[in-house]
């Protein structure tokens, strides 16, 4: 037999097993047997298109308890893998995921009300250490001849070699830990046990799951020598396709059960939608969305699992992204389609008029079901939001989907109620009757964005202005006039402001004219200083109370888009902001009085140094030299102290 050590990553994951802080420990069951429904599914699906694939006998999964021996024993009739196979999925662990999970598993941060981060992060087989002292794996993979075996106790290293199997498979033999009720450990060896531990994770593995108990010989036996074996007549689980039953009637912990068999999420889902569709064809589906966002939400090759294929209860693919746009990526649960052809391939469902079909009705029935929450369940909804409120806004970036049914979903925080969130509708139902757009302001800091100049103007006309956060705010903004019930969004961070009526509005204008016959040399000396860093210097109707602050043209890009662009590899123009000073503030008073006095006074230069500085700091942005803006500071603190 040949020895391998485990990789550094692999052996963390074993030791977090072997001292595990889990107590329930029976979910190492429940992964054993999905892994080898997972199996049967890959066989049975690979057969259609290789007939020679095909088992001779039924699909089925095989527990074998020998109560003697302290042996529990799974085993299935699927794919099986080969010694190489074996090795990558066993000996190895090309995930991810996988020190994400060591790192959220370390004992005393998340114990025992850590949601079920063994199946999140896909490192079920390994659950098997926490109740095995010996695992031993024989595997064929079907179609080939040979077996391979793979054993470990999980003490840093794992033995290969050849072995022997009649048919394509997997066996997998936990010589299983004293049983210890403080530990968690029950005896996996007991039928009841085993019937309760089958029943509560996996009663709805589509095949049949079958027992065999071994015992010791009876006293008195003249063949004392050999154990009896008593094979369970029935399966252990129903086999029952939910997405199949009247909502009527399946019990609620039952579609919260199944919800946990297909995410392996120990966590109850948020919501559920069972719908289906009848007419020229027919299909069902059984929807779900978590409770939490998994831990790889956002990464481009992600984990999880996302809404299974079947055709008429057929198993076809785990995870059909045709059936479900981007920005429903979190949704879980089954689409069941009587019409389909059971050899369907992905090129073929992206051009399939039924899975277009199915997944308009799909989308209008998640959208339906999640404005029903936010109108029943508003701190329901809000807690959503929180976990897939950015993901859900990606569909403002497809314009083949209906914008103002996902504008209908968005919250923002707003500058009228500080620490409550505001729906896109009712800002526009409680809007001035004279306020033409909606007004919002995007950046990563919400207490920035709080205490910007920008917002001045707004809060002593009463307007609300809208806080967007998120990255895919900055997006989906910049892509062309964007409207919500003929409302257009307007950032207030680019072009001009304007207010109020059309009298306010003349007034203003006419003010504003007046001061830059006033301040028009001023502009002009401080536009000189800081030319290079800004491609206009004019005066502002929108500042009250700040002396500065830097507006973009209309059109123009923000930074943080532009970081974002830049960080993709694309290339920007170059474009400068607009300084803008407040006519009415003491600081340009001052330096207007003082430019009349001495135009060639250096200190003019400065100053346009530190109102452009004092603009970028107030933006959340940051100093190209905070060198020189230090510098400048601490000559005009000696001039003044």
């Amino acid at each position: 037999m040949e020895t391998h050590a485990f990789q550094a990553e692999t052996q963390k994951l074993l030791d977090l097993m072997i001292h595990s802080l889990y107590s329930n420990k029976e979910v190492f069951l429940r992964e054993l047997i999905s892994n080898a429904s997972d199996a049967l599914d890959r066989r049975r699906f690979e057969a259609l298109s290789n007939p020679a694939l095909a088992p001779d006998g039924p699909l089925e999964i095989q527990l074998i308890a020998d109560r003697p021996a302290r042996t529990l024993t799974i085993a299935d009739n699927g794919i099986g893998m080969t010694r190489e196979e074996l090795v990558q999925n066993l000996g190895t662990i090309a995930r991810s995921g996988t020190l994400e999970f060591v790192k959220r598993a370390q004992p005393g941060k998340e114990g025992d009300a850590a949601p079920d981060l063994i199946g999140q992060f896909g490192v079920g087989f390994y659950a098997s250490f926490m109740v095995a002292d010996e695992v031993d794996v024989v595997s064929r993979r079907a179609g080939e001849d040979g077996a391979a075996r793979w054993t470990s106790k999980g003490l840093g290293e794992y033995g290969l070699d050849q072995a022997s199997r009649d048919e394509a498979g997997t066996t997998i033999r936990l010589s299983l830990k004293a049983v210890d009720g403080d530990a968690g450990i029950a005896d996996f060896c007991d039928e009841w046990v085993l019937r309760q531990v089958v029943k509560k994770y996996s009663d709805f593995v589509a095949y049949p799951i079958r027992l065999t108990i071994v015992e010791a010989a009876s006293d008195g036996d003249a063949e004392a020598a050999l154990p009896e074996r008593r094979e369970v007549e029935a399966p252990l689980n129903s086999m029952k396709a939910i997405w199949t039953r009247p909502e009527g009637e399946v019990e609620e912990s039952d579609y919260a059960e199944f919800y946990r068999h297909i995410t392996h999420d120990f966590q109850d889902p948020m919501l559920r939608v069972q719908t289906s569709i009848e007419g020229t064809f027919e299909a069902r589906a059984l929807l779900y969305v978590p409770s939490k966002a998994p831990f790889d939400l956002y990464h481009r090759e992600r984990l999880h699992n996302g809404v299974q294929l079947y055709v008429r209860r057929v198993f076809i693919m785990d995870e059909c992204r045709e059936l479900l746009p981007e920005w429903l990526r979190f949704v879980r649960g089954v689409v069941d389609a009587e019409d389909l052809s059971l050899n369907v391939s992905r090129e073929m469902l992206q051009q399939d008029r039924q899975i277009q079909t199915i997944r308009k009705h799909l989308v209008k029935k998640l959208v339906d079901r999640l404005k029903q929450l936010a109108k029943d369940d508003r701190e329901e909804y809000e807690k959503f939001w929180a976990e897939f409120g950015p993901v859900l806004k990606e569909g403002l970036l497809d314009f083949s989907e209906k914008r103002d049914r996902i504008f209908d979903l968005v919250l923002a925080p707003s500058s009228k109620e500080p620490g409550k969130l505001v729906s896109l509708a009712d800002y526009v139902d409680r809007m001035p009757e004279d306020q033409e757009a909606i007004y919002y302001i995007a950046g990563p800091r919400l207490d920035v964005l709080r205490r910007s100049p920008h917002l001045e103007a707004f809060e002593e006309k009463g307007i609300e202005v809208l806080f967007l956060t998120d990255p895919v705010d900055e997006v989906w903004t910049s892509q062309g006039p964007v409207t919500y019930r003929d409302k257009p969004f307007k950032s207030i961070g680019h072009g001009e402001v304007e207010l109020g009526s059309e009298a306010d509005r003349e007034q203003a204008k006419a003010a504003l004219e007046k001061d830059e016959e006033i301040y028009g040399d001023l502009l002009a000396a401080l536009r000189a200083a800081i030319q290079d860093d800004v491609k206009e210097v004019r005066l502002s109707s929108r500042l009250k109370g700040s002396a500065s602050c830097l507006v973009l043209e209309e059109g123009d890009l923000s930074p943080q888009l532009e970081a974002m662009l830049r960080q993709a590899g694309q290339a920007i123009p170059e474009r400068k902001p607009i300084l803008e000073l407040n006519p009415k503030h003491a600081v340009l008073e001052k330096l207007g009085a003082r430019f009349a006095a001495s135009p060639t006074d250096p200190l003019i230069a400065d100053a346009a140094r530190l109102l452009l500085g004092q603009a970028v700091i107030a933006g959340g942005g940051q100093l190209e030299d905070p060198a020189e803006f230090t510098a400048i500071v601490n000559r005009l603190m000696t001039d003044v102290l």
